[in-house]
């Protein structure tokens, strides 16, 4: 049914830029909430950055605020998570996620829908 799919993952080093892409589909995510999540090797999962679809209201983990800019192009139903000045502790698999709540809520278990994961791998 819906299916949420991550693309722009690399290898990138510190200073660098890179866009994450994740497309939604089998859904109807007007009401719903978008967000990215992050899971480094033997750590919990973090919340990331997330929006609304309907308001294009966003909100950011305070590790990730200045750097991190989340979008959404709601005709083509996909979120963009624009992160520059990328830091090696920003190394981790990100997940794109969507929840049906109408704000976004930071503890993964209220989102209903995952994607399978891009890796993001930033070297010193």
């Amino acid at each position: 049914q819906v299916q949420l799919v991550e693309s722009g993952g690399g290898l990138v080093q510190a200073g660098d830029s890179l866009r994450l892409s994740c497309g939604a589909s089998g859904g109807t995510f007007s009401t719903y909430t978008m967000a990215w999540f992050r899971q480094a090797p033997g750590k919990e999962r973090e919340f990331v950055s997330g929006i609304s679809w309907a308001s294009g209201q966003t909100t950011y983990a305070d590790s990730v605020k200045g750097r991190f800019a989340i979008s959404r192009d709601n005709a083509k139903n996909t979120v963009y998570l624009q992160m520059d000045s990328l830091k090696p502790e920003d190394t981790a698999v990100y997940y794109c996620a969507a929840s049906v709540h109408r704000v976004v809520l930071r503890p993964p278990q209220y989102s209903d829908y995952w994607g399978q994961g891009t890796q993001v791998t930033v070297s010193s």
